[in-house]
C-alpha cells in the first residue's frame, strides 16, 4: 500500500474543531515563532552587518531607518492581502467550503501580483523626495537611496512570500510556512557579509542580499502551494479575480495593512522629531529600538497568529465554546510572556542596544531612551489578543479601528507634540507606553464585551 499522503487525510489532520486547544496553538506557535523570527532576521541582520560597516556605520544605519517607512509600506500591502485572505479561508474550510476557499487563494495571489507591480513603479518615482520627507539628511541621504534602489526591484518577491505564507499556516503546516522563511533567511545570512565587505557593496550588498533571498522564499511558497502536499492548492483556473472576493479580501485585510501603514506614519513622525530634538544619533536610536522590538515581539505574534486559524475554524464549524477557550489561552500566554520580556529588557538595555551598534554615543542616548519607550510593556498584549481576536473573526471595522486608534489618534500627536511641552527628545519615546496601556486596554475591554459576551453567545451561524 502506498504510504503518499492524500490530502483528506492531512485535511482530517489538521481540523481544529478537535483535540486540545492548547496543544493546537502550541503546535502552530513554535513553528510560526520561529518562521518570524527568522523573518525578522531579513532586515535585522542587514543592521546588524551595516552597524559594523567600517567608517560609517552609524550614518549607514541611520540611513537605513530611513527607509523603514517604505518597506513598512510593501509590507502592509502584504497583510492587507494575507491577512484578509487567510481568516476569510479558514472560515471557508471551516464549513467544508472548499472550492471557495480554493478561489479566495487564487484572487489573492492576483491581487499580490498587481499590488506589487505597481509599488515597485510608485516607489521608484517618488523615492527621491520620499526619503528627504522621512527624516533623512545630507549625511543619510546617499545610503538611504542606495538600500531602497535595490530593495524596491524585490517588492514582488516579498509580498508573495508574506501574503502567500500566511495561506499556508492557515491550512495547518507551521513546518512548512516555517521553512518559507527560513531558507531566505539562511541565504541572507550568507550573502550579507559576502556583499557588504567581501565585494565591498556596503549598504547596496545588503540590499541586494535581501532582495534574492526573498526570491528564494517566493519560490518555495509558489512551489508548496501548488504542489500535493497542501490540502488547498494554488490554481489558474481561480486567479481570475472575483470583484465580491477581491472586496471581501480588501475589507477584511485593511486591518493588517492599517496596522503597518500607521507604524509607517509613526515612523515617519519619529524620524521626524528626533532629527528635530536630537539629531542623527537619535535617529539611529529609534532604528536600533525598532529593530529590538521586532525580535522581541515575534514570539507574541507567533502566539496570536497560530490562534487565529484555530478560531477562524471553529467559528466557521459553530464551536463557539473552543472559540473562547482560544481567546482565553491566548491572551494568558501573551501576558505571561511580555512580563519576562520586559524584565529582560529593563535589567539588560546595553546589551540588546549592542547587538546593533556599539558607538558609545548610541548607547549613552540609547539606554535611557529604552527605558522610557518598553515601560509597561505588557499591555501591549492585551492590544495583540483584541486585534487577533477580530482579524479572525472578520470583524473588520473594530480592527481597523483599534489600528487607526493607538497609533494614529495617541502615538503620532504624543511623539510631535511632548517634546514641545518640556519633555525634548525623551517625550518622543514616552509615547509609546502611553498608547500600549490606553490603546490595549481599550481594543481588549471592546473585544470581550463585543465578541467574548456578545457574538459568542448566540447561535450557530448559517452555513
Amino acid at each position: 500500500m502506498s504510504k503518499t499522503t492524500h490530502p483528506s487525510d492531512a485535511a482530517a489532520r489538521q481540523d481544529f474543531s478537535r483535540g486540545s486547544i492548547l496543544k493546537n496553538i502550541i503546535r502552530l506557535a513554535i513553528p510560526m515563532t520561529m518562521a518570524q523570527l527568522i523573518n525578522v532576521l531579513y532586515n535585522i541582520v542587514d543592521r546588524i552587518y551595516i552597524g559594523r560597516i567600517p567608517d560609517h556605520a552609524t550614518l549607514s544605519l541611520t540611513g537605513l531607518g530611513v527607509c523603514f517607512p517604505i518597506i513598512t509600506i510593501v509590507i502592509a500591502f502584504a497583510n492587507l492581502v494575507g491577512m484578509g485572505g487567510a481568516p476569510l479561508f479558514s472560515i471557508q474550510r471551516g464549513k467544508g467550503r472548499n472550492k471557495e476557499a480554493e478561489m479566495l487563494l487564487g484572487n489573492s495571489f492576483t491581487m499580490i501580483l498587481v499590488l506589487g507591480v505597481l509599488l515597485t513603479l510608485l516607489g521608484f518615482v517618488t523615492k527621491g523626495p520620499l526619503l528627504w520627507l522621512l527624516g533623512a539628511s545630507a549625511d543619510t541621504y546617499p545610503y538611504a537611496d542606495s538600500y531602497i534602489s535595490i530593495y524596491l526591484l524585490g517588492s514582488v518577491f516579498v509580498m508573495v512570500s508574506l501574503g502567500l505564507n500566511s495561506f499556508i499556516n492557515a491550512q495547518g503546516f507551521g513546518g512548512y510556512g516555517m521553512a518559507t522563511v527560513a531558507i531566505g533567511a539562511v541565504l541572507n545570512l550568507i550573502l550579507d557579509p559576502v556583499f557588504i565587505f567581501i565585494l565591498g557593496m556596503g549598504v547596496q550588498g545588503a540590499a541586494l542580499a535581501t532582495v534574492i533571498s526573498q526570491f528564494a522564499s517566493a519560490v518555495w511558497t509558489l512551489v508548496f502551494l501548488t504542489g500535493r502536499k497542501t490540502i488547498i492548492r494554488l490554481k489558474v483556473s481561480a486567479m481570475a479575480p472575483s470583484f465580491e472576493r477581491v472586496k471581501k479580501i480588501t475589507v477584511l485585510g485593511m486591518a493588517g495593512f492599517t496596522v503597518s501603514v500607521t507604524n509607517s506614519l509613526v515612523q515617519v513622525a519619529n524620524n521626524a522629531s528626533l532629527q528635530a530634538w536630537g539629531g542623527d544619533v537619535y535617529v539611529a536610536v529609534i532604528t536600533v529600538i525598532n529593530s529590538i522590538r521586532e525580535i522581541v515581539q515575534m514570539p507574541i505574534h507567533g502566539i496570536t497568529n497560530s490562534a487565529q486559524p484555530i478560531m477562524s475554524f471553529n467559528y466557521g464549524a459553530g464551536r463557539y465554546d473552543r472559540v473562547k477557550q482560544s481567546i482565553k489561552i491566548m491572551t494568558v500566554l501573551g501576558w505571561i510572556y511580555l512580563l519576562i520580556i520586559w524584565a529582560l529588557l529593563s535589567l539588560f538595555p546595553e546589551f540588546w542596544l549592542s547587538i546593533f551598534n556599539r558607538d558609545p554615543e548610541l548607547i549613552k542616548a540609547g539606554i535611557p531612551s529604552m527605558h522610557i519607550y518598553f515601560f509597561g510593556y505588557v499591555f501591549m498584549g492585551l492590544q495583540f489578543a483584541g486585534q487577533a481576536t477580530f482579524q479572525a473573526l472578520g470583524c473588520a471595522k473594530r480592527s481597523i479601528f483599534f489600528s487607526i486608534f493607538r497609533k494614529v489618534i495617541i502615538v503620532i500627536p504624543l511623539i510631535l507634540l511632548l517634546p514641545g511641552l518640556g519633555f525634548g527628545v525623551n517625550g518622543v519615546f514616552l509615547a509609546e507606553p502611553i498608547s500600549n496601556f490606553v490603546g490595549g486596554m481599550a481594543s481588549f475591554t471592546t473585544m470581550m464585551l463585543t465578541i467574548y459576551f456578545g457574538v459568542l453567545k448566540e447561535e450557530k451561524p448559517s452555513a
